[in-house]
């Protein structure tokens, strides 16, 4: 795990152009009327997979066992597995680090809640607005009988997706290109019930969910904050217990 001193001037540049990015992403939805053009994306996102419930027992059975909330577990199981790979593969000091930044990714987590926090933006999920206009809706939780996640009052940014995203993120600048997009895989399969089942909207995850993470974990991780968090972490922790791991 490199650290960085200072910002350099490329970090700056990419600093800026995540933060541009986010923002743009997420006013390209949040100003226009009726979301703009994002409204016929959820719209047909939406409607693609809740007739494909009403018409196919296997998906519509495989979206309800997929939206139980036990299984929320499985995507941590995931990212853990990811983890630990890479923790078992370190020496002790490498051990030690590898925690002091698993610290760290949650007081990203921390960071990225008060940003949402901050927006405070109350969104009924797909299913909950489309059934509170009388347009037909598949409730999967109905059909079924299954006391799944398929509504939500407040479905915008997914947590779910940010949470994933924060650890993509950190994979990504301290392990490098395959544990980015191993982890990358794993939000895009884990976040995916949820728009299946209409608990959220694709744009969720796709705007709020990824905007605020851009913006946020630009400033954590392409600034020394995590390196310097990560290194302050370490000279406290005594690397005998790690040689015992």
């Amino acid at each position: 795990m490199a650290c960085i001193s200072k910002i350099s001037l490329k970090n700056i540049f990419c600093i800026l152009t995540c933060n541009a990015v986010g923002i743009l992403l997420f006013l390209s939805w949040y100003l226009p009327e009726n979301h703009g053009f994002w409204f016929t994306v959820d719209k047909n996102i939406f409607y693609f997979f809740n007739h494909l419930v009403a018409e196919s027992k296997a998906f519509l059975y495989f979206v309800a066992f997929t939206n139980f909330r036990a299984f929320d577990a499985v995507a941590f199981l995931f990212m853990l597995f990811i983890f630990l790979y890479y923790f078992f593969r370190q020496d002790a000091p490498g051990k030690r680090r590898m925690f002091c930044m698993g610290v760290a990714m949650l007081f990203g987590v921390i960071l990225v809640k008060l940003a949402d926090g901050r927006l405070d933006i109350n969104r009924l999920s797909a299913s909950a607005y489309f059934d509170s206009i009388h347009e037909p809706v598949n409730f999967v939780s109905q059909m079924t009988g299954w006391h799944v996640k398929d509504r939500s009052g407040t479905s915008f940014p997914g947590d779910h997706g940010m949470m994933l995203l924060i650890f993509t993120s950190f994979m990504g600048k301290y392990f490098g290109r395959r544990a980015f997009f191993t982890s990358l895989l794993v939000f895009i399969i884990f976040s995916l019930p949820r728009i299946m089942s209409g608990a959220h909207w694709f744009t969720d995850i796709a705007v709020g969910s990824v905007s605020i993470v851009l913006v946020v974990m630009s400033w954590v991780l392409l600034t020394p904050f995590s390196d310097r968090m990560i290194q302050y972490l370490e000279s406290k922790l005594p690397l005998s217990f790690f040689e015992k791991i």
